[in-house]
């Protein structure tokens, strides 16, 4: 669902085209600053409520966004803005009612706390509390992540293979979406237990998925797949992908070295990395569907490329030399759409699986679309590590970036 209101229906335009530039950390954390400031602005904590729904899944990922911006900046205003909305729904629930609503909470709060329906209900939220527990960020909410992850682990719907899935829009569907709605909060789960099972099952569902929705031939994921009809038209919506993406890299941090599925989830990674890169536009910026040049520029998927393309070249999963001026291009198309007062601009709202390309190309954009303001967070925060990573020097010759490896020093 959209957390706000969103713009009136229209296809978002092309922006201005965005110069790919040289970058400096304090330039980027600045960009983040803004951004905080507008989400401080459109979710505020008052002792009466909040405006949005703090536990829909874009606001989780705006969490893991500001804790990663903390940790990449040293600026403490971005892990408070989380700290205090964990306070806020951690002092809401002691006085959550056996039944029906409760005053100041937004509907649906108390039914996710307690009775989960679906991974959109708890899977991303369950990954953003965990890594706030593991920063010291906020109340230890260990009692939800208990509910939260026996149900991801035991009441989601599944196919007899234990491949995460819904009940929409046909009865047995799977989404690209649920890699990351699933995924992480599962190795995550894991992390913080210490019990293999949480990890093995984030990895049989990374395979398992993608085996029915990576198409190899395009390097990309379809939106989604229905029992009913496996073989529909795939749509490669930008979004996703995005989501696809960053999951893996998840469970890729979460893995031990030595896991027996360590190196399918890897190459899996790797073959979307290239085939994404190279369909950037010529702005830095990936079209809402990827592989249609019509449709148009999208923000949200951008900023997920940029994260994950940074985060793997900084992990050593990817060549630098190939990927760090994708990103260093990439970052520079989602920044030309932060505007003045931090709004993200061109973020397509709240998007269903669907049959024709027509209803992604149609898709509206708003300002007011929480799913792109977490990607941008990540996104920048990824990139200060890049800008600072020792391993390599961004240089620009005739405005081309190039990354050229440093030489490693020998131990003494």
């Amino acid at each position: 669902m959209a957390l706000l209101a969103p713009a009136a229906g229209r296809a978002a335009p092309a922006p201005d085209p965005a110069a790919c530039r040289p970058l400096a950390p304090a330039d980027v954390a600045a960009d983040l600053g803004r951004v905080r400031g507008w989400l401080e602005s459109a979710l505020p904590v008052r002792a009466g409520g909040a405006e949005a729904d703090p536990l829909d899944y874009p606001v989780a990922v705006i969490h893991s966004g500001m804790l990663r911006a903390a940790a990449a900046t040293g600026d403490r205003r971005f892990s408070d803005f989380t700290a205090a909305r964990l306070k806020f729904i951690a002092d809401a629930l002691p006085g959550l009612p056996a039944d029906g609503p409760h005053a100041g909470l937004p509907p649906g709060f108390r039914r996710k706390i307690l009775a989960p329906r679906a991974l959109d209900d708890c899977g991303a939220m369950t990954a953003a509390l965990i890594e706030a527990r593991a920063a010291g960020v906020g109340p230890d909410l260990s009692p939800v992540i208990a509910r939260w992850g026996d149900y991801i682990a035991h009441g989601q719907f599944r196919l007899p293979d234990g491949t995460l899935a819904r009940h929409r829009p046909q009865p047995v569907s799977l989404w690209s979406d649920d890699l990351y709605m699933g995924v992480p909060a599962l190795a995550r789960m894991g992390s913080m237990t210490g019990r293999p099972a949480w990890l093995d099952d984030a990895a049989r569902n990374t395979l398992q998925l993608s085996a029915r929705l990576f198409r190899p031939a395009q390097g990309l994921y379809a939106h989604g797949w229905n029992a009913d009809d496996p073989d529909a038209p795939a749509f490669f919506w930008g979004r996703c992908n995005g989501w696809a993406m960053m999951a893996m890299e998840e469970l890729l941090d979460a893995l031990p070295a030595d896991h027996p599925r360590r190196a399918e989830v890897l190459a899996l990674l790797r073959a979307q990395i290239r085939s994404v890169a190279a369909l950037q536009s010529g702005q830095g910026l990936w079209h809402q569907l990827l592989d249609r040049p019509d449709s148009y520029l999208e923000t949200s998927a951008s900023a997920m490329f940029v994260y994950a393309i940074a985060h793997a070249a900084n992990r050593g999963w990817i060549n630098p030399v190939s990927y760090v001026p994708v990103a260093q291009a990439g970052w520079c198309g989602v920044a030309s759409q932060i505007d003045g007062s931090g709004a993200v601009e061109n973020i397509c709202v709240a998007t269903t699986f669907a049959s024709d390309p027509v209803y992604y190309c149609t898709r509206p954009v708003s300002v007011r679309a929480l799913h792109g303001y977490g990607p941008v967070l990540l996104a920048g925060s990824e990139m200060i590590r890049l800008l600072r990573n020792p391993a390599w020097e961004i240089r620009f010759d005739h405005q081309a970036c190039n990354c050229v490896p440093r030489p490693v020093q020998a131990a003494h």
